[in-house]
């Protein structure tokens, strides 16, 4: 059986989340540290953009891409809602926002690849 890549992108997927969210629990936890600056890491579609997958060619008929190496995830500084006197730029009505995307992001993941495996079995059993 040919590997899929599906699974692969999940996984990558899941880091990404995984950093986001540890980037986020950090901020919150920082969110009364004097000049702390709030990071974020930057959107699973840039790092998507810079991973090339090959598909799998089951047909002459599909198009043949170029494989590279996937970057890690990169963390920035944040764009802040605010900023105290203190100079921390911790909003934690921000944070929470991006606490609950990345809980959204677990979501799809885990459904995608719930979907995908229920599909493999489906075509094993019916083979």
């Amino acid at each position: 059986m040919d590997k899929i890549f599906l699974f692969d992108l999940a996984s990558r997927h899941a880091d990404w989340a995984s950093v986001r969210q540890a980037t986020i629990a950090a901020n919150i936890a920082n969110a009364n540290t004097p000049a702390y600056r709030a990071a974020d890491v930057e959107p699973f579609a840039k790092v998507l953009d810079q991973t090339h997958l090959t598909p799998m060619r089951t047909s002459a008929g599909h198009m043949a891409l170029g494989a590279s190496e996937a970057e890690s995830a990169k963390v920035k500084d944040a764009d802040s809602w605010e900023v105290s006197e203190s100079g921390n730029t911790v909003s934690l009505d921000q944070q929470m926002v991006k606490a609950a995307e990345t809980s959204g992001a677990f979501t799809l993941n885990t459904s995608v690849v719930r979907a995908f495996h229920r599909m493999v079995l489906s075509s094993v059993r019916n083979a």
